[in-house]
């Protein structure tokens, strides 16, 4: 297992070395990105007067909005250095193109490098990699790009298809799964109908991307505990975006993502853009390291965590980031109690004969949020509908509105055609 060293160092030494880092982030953007430009001059911000982490909060906040509207101004190179061009998913609106340099790549490949370290991964390791390399998709890419790095094997077959799935690990004896872990359940069920002992196949680990596999205190969600129960398998969850550039990974002692601060600086903030305690939860907002093509400062991600900052067990002295609570632009006002999709999710993973599910928010005509859930199951029935909505007020003490549908027809809705990864949650509120 590999660990940077300083990673390994203390509180201290790390930010140390990160205020280090800032005359050189600092400057590049003075001098070559329009966006920040114009945002030093418009807030007289007098950069050189930024020497510490805390000085920071001096300077406004990047939001997904000021990405979308100012695409182009967040360049900093020529466009005969970039190499790679790419897209956010678009899940909260338009998405933003991204362009990368030879340099940003290797940045790349190194984070999921060190990413893949934290869980584990070894040279001997075979991944059977379950994401789309195509699409302006940098998931594909860069899980590809840090697993060469790594010099394990990969097999690029891609998501779905459960059959081809099955028939690599017979033929290849993968090792280690890279897929969102609500597919992980599809194969277990397709090995159910076909007689495939799952425990007795190569696979023994599994990077589990997209969707939340812990609860806040750490323990396995219902998604986790439903893998594990039928296959024996390590899991290891992981948490990243196209705009940071960097992954939060968690080793195997399962406490959180790891930061890795060679890389990226990382704030958690309250709705007023001001730092929260520990303890405390606030929106990930991310500041690059190293990054040539569209670097960002101080990045508001959308994503809702807590942070922790004890030592872990592995010796890395980083803060490590808690399971997604939820995106910010996707909370929901429900009866007067506050939720997020994730929360949903997780009741809908441990209700008994629920094949899939679609979540959708919309306003109703007094003007506040409904939920209606679209569930997927064989048993469509009145008395089936009442059990769902008893589950959630025993979890949640409300019940959202619920639809009975066919399997297929959620399944037509999760993965419409361009789809990078499954639709679970579809917001149609006025804005």
């Amino acid at each position: 297992m590999y660990i940077p060293i300083i990673e390994t160092k203390s509180k201290e030494e790390i930010k140390m070395f990160q205020e280090s880092k800032l005359p050189e982030i600092l400057g590049y953007l003075k001098n070559n990105s329009k966006f920040y430009q114009d945002l030093f001059y418009e807030q007289k911000i007098d950069i050189t007067k930024i020497k510490t982490l805390e000085d920071l909060i001096q300077i406004p906040v990047t939001t997904k909005n000021d990405l979308q509207k100012r695409n182009k101004d967040f360049l900093c190179v020529d466009e005969e250095k970039i190499i790679d061009y790419l897209s956010t998913s678009g899940t909260l609106g338009e998405p933003v193109i991204f362009a990368m340099t030879n340099n940003d790549l290797d940045r790349l490949a190194y984070n999921e490098y060190i990413s893949f370290s934290c869980a584990d991964a070894i040279k001997t390791d075979i991944f059977q990699l379950m994401v789309t390399m195509d699409r302006r998709f940098m998931a594909g890419m860069a899980y590809y790009s840090g697993i060469r790095k790594l010099g394990a094997g990969i097999v690029r077959v891609g998501p779905g298809n459960p059959e081809l799935q099955f028939d690599t690990i017979n033929r290849i004896s993968p090792t280690a799964f890279i897929t969102v872990p609500s597919f992980i359940i599809k194969l277990i069920e397709y090995a159910e109908k076909n007689n495939f002992d799952l425990n007795k196949t190569s696979i023994s680990k599994a990077v589990c991307i997209g969707e939340s596999i812990r609860t806040g205190n750490f323990e396995l969600n219902t998604l986790g505990k439903r893998i594990i129960d039928k296959w024996n398998i390590k899991l290891y969850s992981t948490y990243a975006s196209t705009e940071m550039g960097t992954a939060f990974t968690e080793c195997k002692h399962g406490r959180g993502g790891h930061h890795h601060p060679e890389i990226i600086i990382v704030e958690i903030l309250d709705s007023k853009n001001n730092p929260v305690k520990e303890g405390e939860a606030g929106e990930v907002t991310v500041t690059n390291i190293g990054v040539e093509g569209i670097p960002l400062l101080r990045f508001k991600t959308g994503d809702i965590c807590h942070f922790y900052t004890d030592p872990c067990k592995c010796g890395r002295n980083t803060m490590r980031l808690g399971p997604v609570i939820g995106r910010k632009q996707q909370m929901i006002k429900y009866k007067g109690t506050i939720l997020y999709p994730p929360a949903l999710f997780d009741i809908l993973n441990d209700i008994q004969n629920v094949k899939n599910y679609i979540v959708e928010v919309f306003t109703n005509e007094l003007g506040t949020d409904e939920i209606v859930v679209k569930v997927g199951s064989n048993l469509i029935n009145s008395g089936f509908e009442k059990e769902i909505k008893d589950f959630f007020r025993a979890k949640i003490r409300v019940a959202p509105g619920i639809q009975i549908m066919n399997p297929a027809e959620i399944s037509k809705i999760q993965f419409p055609e361009m789809s990078r990864k499954p639709i679970t949650f579809i917001d149609k509120r006025k804005i």
